[in-house]
């Protein structure tokens, strides 16, 4: 039953970091400018190193059940 609860909310949260990936990468393409680059490529690093913890983790639920 942890498992699953465990489970169910990894895969919410990579739902939302889905989610604000699409969104940023939306937003960079709107804006131009190297600051706005600049801004956008970290942000974007950042939410993308977030699903790939969620995903490693998701992975170990996966294995564990």
């Amino acid at each position: 039953m942890a498992d699953s609860v465990a489970l169910a909310e990894v895969l919410r949260r990579i739902q939302i970091v889905e989610d604000n990936l699409r969104e940023l990468q939306e937003q960079a393409a709107a804006y131009s400018g190297a600051a706005d680059e600049e801004r956008f490529a970290a942000r974007i690093a950042d939410q993308q190193a977030k699903l790939d913890a969620l995903l490693k983790q998701r992975a170990a639920l996966m294995n564990e059940s």
